[in-house]
């Protein structure tokens, strides 16, 4: 493609600077009005320096990626309101075996869950879990939350629902979603042991520390959960009865009765007849005081009985239903992953697959799709108009002309090569932006040589441009979405800085693109 006029490439790259600077740098002080704004911005701008024209802006807008994100976010909140991430944080603490043990167990939680229902999403749930595990092990928590961000984003590498810019790459180059499984899942498997391998050898001497504290508040727990289970009878005053009480006076009497004088016994007589007269009175009504209370008794337990027999139904309903309601959540969620692996339109499965969702709750669905990010949906908006608008400037094209001689993927040294470009613009201009300045030009590239090369190009570029945003802290989403949770978690806040990840960053990202690269067919 030619060069476009000068003043379209100068309006067009300042238009495109605007919206890099905002994206990269959110809160920049000059201008503090955040991505999703910045985009927007930029894409203005672009219409009004007459860059392209609003025809154009509008047919740069890929409905079917903004329908597959729209329709695995609403599906993610469904998830998270049936439990499904809560499961996953508890086992990553399930007969823990030690700091080391837990390392593993994060890398691999937060790769799986990652592939399947976004990395930004198992980041957003699963940092808190991470914090506390870290605080009762008594550890500094940063290599648990590079384990979970930097495995998140390996792990999201191996599906094209796993990130925004595997979506665009999927929806672009129409390659099935198992295809898109298959070429990519190995060099997953193998990056993300490879980046627990490594997070382990740099974290050994902190991960052996030992963890008395923890050890001791576990057991107190333990010790108050076998008494709040523990059963206690109900003890009775067994109190003695009036009856018993009689019979002991009138054993005295009789004895007072027998140590009297033979003139009295007839006196005496007749005042114990009056006694038994009014003790056998008494003994009555007392037995009739006691047969009303025990049936007064016998009626307020039995309405209690009742009433609590009722409650125990009611929760027991409930608690059935809630499990129903759970598992047709996990069958639908199901249903569409196989409907994908099967090869049906990506869009259209995840939006009936959210849909149904919606109807199976049977409730008003208006909470559930306000937590959905639309402000993410009108960045990517905003964003294909900018990018669109930067490729009609005639720039990217030149200088993918250059580059295109020595980016070659039918050699080791090609590979390499873009290798390095792709790196360099993912944490430059971030991942999304660069999948879609470069991706229709390395594809047509590889194009030239074979069709099945033209699906390996797609496919490193999916893995690499994902690798990358492990090099530094603003390389994804998903790294700042963890510091950010971490920073502002209530009872076990920490600040996760650019340069303890940057440590580790670099030689991950480095090692790990490298392995997968040579496992991508």
């Amino acid at each position: 493609m030619a060069m476009a006029s000068s003043v379209k490439v100068v309006l067009g790259s300042i238009a495109f600077a605007i919206f890099w600077v905002l994206a990269v740098f959110p809160a920049v002080p000059f201008l503090p009005v955040g991505r999703t704004a910045g985009s927007l911005l930029g894409a203005m701008l672009m219409v009004l320096f007459r860059v392209i024209t609003p025809d154009q802006a509008y047919a740069a807008i890929d409905l079917p990626i903004l329908g597959l994100l729209f329709g695995t976010m609403v599906v993610c909140v469904y998830l998270e309101r049936a439990d499904l991430f809560k499961y996953l944080g508890k086992l990553l603490s399930w007969k823990s075996k030690g700091a080391k043990d837990l390392i593993c167990r994060i890398c691999l939680i937060s790769a799986i869950s990652s592939a399947l229902f976004t990395n930004d999403t198992s980041c957003v749930v699963l940092t808190e879990f991470v914090l506390k595990i870290a605080r009762q092990h008594n550890l500094p928590p940063h290599p648990f939350l590079l384990a979970l961000a930097s495995s998140a984003n390996i792990g999201s590498a191996a599906t094209p629902i796993g990130n925004p810019q595997n979506l665009v790459i999927a929806i672009q180059s129409k390659i099935s979603f198992g295809d898109f499984v298959i070429g990519i899942l190995p060099a997953m498997l193998v990056g993300a042991l490879v980046n627990a391998i490594l997070i382990l050898c740099m974290y050994w001497r902190l991960l052996s520390v030992q963890k008395d504290e923890e050890d001791a508040t576990g057991e107190v727990v333990a010790e108050e959960d076998v008494h709040s289970h523990r059963f206690s009878p109900a003890t009775m005053s067994h109190s003695p009865s009036f009856n018993s009480q009689s019979q002991e006076w009138n054993s005295r009497m009789e004895s007072m009765n027998g140590s009297t004088a033979h003139n009295d016994t007839l006196r005496n007589r007749v005042n114990s007849a009056d006694h038994n007269e009014i003790l056998s009175g008494s003994v009555d009504s007392a037995r009739n005081s006691n047969a009303s209370k025990e049936a007064t008794n016998k009626n307020v337990e039995s309405d209690a009985f009742s009433v609590e027999s009722s409650e125990k139904r009611e929760k027991l309903s409930t608690r059935w239903k809630r499990r129903f309601w759970k598992s047709c959540v996990y069958l639908v969620t199901l249903g569409m992953l196989i409907s994908l692996l099967m090869g049906l339109n990506m869009s259209w499965t995840a939006i009936t697959a959210a849909l149904a969702l919606v109807v199976l709750d049977f409730k008003d669905a208006r909470p559930c799709l306000e937590k959905v990010s639309y402000s993410l949906l009108i960045f990517f908006c905003g964003m294909f108009i900018t990018v669109e608008g930067f490729n009609k400037t005639g720039i990217p094209s030149t200088l993918w002309d250059l580059m295109e001689p020595y980016a070659k993927i039918n050699h080791v040294s090609g590979i390499a090569i873009l290798a390095i470009v792709i790196l360099v613009l993912s944490n430059l201009a971030s991942n999304v932006p660069t999948v879609l300045l470069l991706g229709g030009r390395v594809a047509a590239s590889a194009a030239a040589i074979s069709a099945s090369e033209e699906k390996k190009a797609w496919l490193i570029l999916a893995w690499v441009s994902t690798i990358a945003g492990n090099l530094s802290l603003l390389g994804s989403a998903a790294n700042l979405i963890v510091c950010e949770q971490a920073r502002r978690a209530p009872l076990h806040g920490y600040t996760l800085s650019f340069w303890n990840h940057l440590k580790f960053g670099v030689p991950s990202t480095l090692i790990v693109t490298a392995i997968g690269l040579t496992l991508i067919r």
